[in-house]
């Protein structure tokens, strides 16, 4: 991000400043303690801004309006983030949902300790922010934890891990999560080690005749590297994905149809998934699987191509191994024994993190006689980084109420308040109120 966010100097352990201005240029790291910095530009005047970096290495931002409600909404970000976290990171989420502090609420994110994949350690990160902010600013009257995308993944572990502090204290009153990735590892993610066998079959260029053979599972050999970059110029050799449909091959041509008539990827996405197919693969397998393979196709029947009978007969098959299973479970499963309101938000056409996510989220939710704590809300959107801002207000506001009163919202209670906020923020409210999601996925398992 911009210098302009950078630190802006260090102050003492009970201070409350809105800046330092004669702090040392490169001031010493204070670990736990919340430093004071210069707020982003998209921060509501007056807005009190702190960063810091925890003593396991997660760098953080707090963002306090002046008209502070006395809610803290703590925010676990999407990912996972295959770089090495930077000081600046929590920046652009606090951006992207600068409506909590428009609404009155105080802000917590952190980036987590390092990059990669890792459920459990990015939930022990999201928790530690809580308590340096409770420790710092004193205990809120309500603490609500929000995630979205992979993130909701981490705060939806984070809410069955660190339900209760230990001083026996609620930890977060309210769970919301939007667009989440809700399904654990070991289904999540099933769908694009497809994507990986169902491209390499018609392309087989990821790996290509000069590299070194492996399974498409493994995403890449644990020697290998490989950008978003290179992954794009393989798609592209083989598909012709990034220019107009009447400057592709013939070949290109029924590559792509096929690719995402069986898969379901939007075309617009395919480069996207494949990388995450590529890098994110190799994290999981090989950082925290020791090389085991979570991933099964084995019984996939792969539909929709022109020729389905060779597809099926060709396709490369591979069979997860038990104790890889097991260890992407435990670090990422949710076993939906939730003790918090969780409110959940999902665009129908979200083109990354797939609706069914939250059939599986609910499924496993009513499995464990948890369903009145659930509540899910649905949009005709197709975005999944952001979507109106009006609605992530309403189901801020909601999930605020429903831990102040215990009255549970319903789908039109959010949709009436959505509607106030939509004149306000000036975007429009896209509720399905009637949407039920699929518990199937976007493939035919037999």
């Amino acid at each position: 991000m911009g210098t302009s966010w950078r630190l802006a100097g260090i102050v003492a352990a009970l201070a409350v400043a809105a800046c330092a201005t004669d702090a040392p240029a490169t001031p010493a790291i204070t670990y736990d303690l919340p430093q004071a910095a210069v707020c982003p530009s998209v921060a509501p005047a007056n807005t009190r801004c702190y960063t810091g970096q925890s003593a396991e290495g997660a760098f953080f931002w707090i963002a306090i309006p002046a008209d502070w409600n006395k809610v803290l909404v703590v925010h676990a970000h999407g990912g996972p983030r295959m770089s090495a976290p930077g000081p600046d990171d929590p920046v652009q989420d606090l951006e992207r949902f600068k409506v909590t502090l428009t609404e009155g609420y105080a802000w917590a994110g952190s980036s987590y300790r390092r990059a990669g994949y890792g459920v459990r350690m990015a939930a022990e990160d999201t928790d530690r922010l809580r308590q340096i902010f409770w420790s710092r600013f004193g205990r809120p009257d309500r603490t609500l934890l929000h995630g979205q995308s992979w993130g909701a993944n981490v705060a939806a572990k984070a809410a069955e891990l660190y339900a209760i502090d230990t001083d026996g204290q609620v930890a977060y009153e309210g769970v919301v999560l939007t667009n989440g990735v809700l399904a654990g590892g070991t289904r999540a993610y099933e769908f694009r080690a497809d994507l990986r066998a169902v491209y390499q079959y018609y392309c087989r260029n990821h790996p290509g005749a000069a590299d070194a053979a492996y399974p498409v599972w493994q995403g890449l050999p644990p020697d290998a590297a490989m950008t978003r970059v290179d992954v794009a110029r393989r798609v592209e050799a083989c598909t012709g994905v990034n220019v107009a449909a009447d400057q592709r091959s013939s070949a290109q041509t029924a590559a792509l149809h096929n690719i995402l008539a069986v898969t379901g990827i939007g075309e617009d996405q395919l480069v996207a998934h494949m990388t995450w197919a590529t890098v994110v693969f190799q994290d999981i397998v090989w950082r925290m699987l020791q090389g085991g393979n979570p991933f099964s196709n084995v019984g996939t029947r792969y539909k929709g191509s022109d020729d389905d009978e060779a597809l099926n007969d060709g396709v490369e098959r591979f069979t997860a191994a038990p104790e890889a299973v097991a260890r992407l479970a435990y670090d990422s499963d949710l076993s939906g024994l939730i003790v918090a309101p969780t409110l959940t938000l999902h665009a129908k056409f979200d083109p990354t993190a797939f609706v069914w996510h939250e059939a599986a989220y609910r499924d496993v939710i009513a499995r464990a006689g948890r369903s009145d704590l659930l509540v899910q809300m649905f949009t005709e959107e197709d975005s999944h980084s952001q979507l109106s801002t009006a609605e992530y207000a309403a189901v801020f506001a909601a999930m605020t109420r429903w831990v102040s009163t215990g009255e549970r919202p319903t789908p039109q209670t959010i949709a009436n308040d959505c509607l106030r906020l939509s004149v306000r923020y000036g975007e429009p409210c896209l509720f399905d109120l009637d949407f039920e999601p699929a518990s199937e996925g976007r493939l035919t398992r037999q």
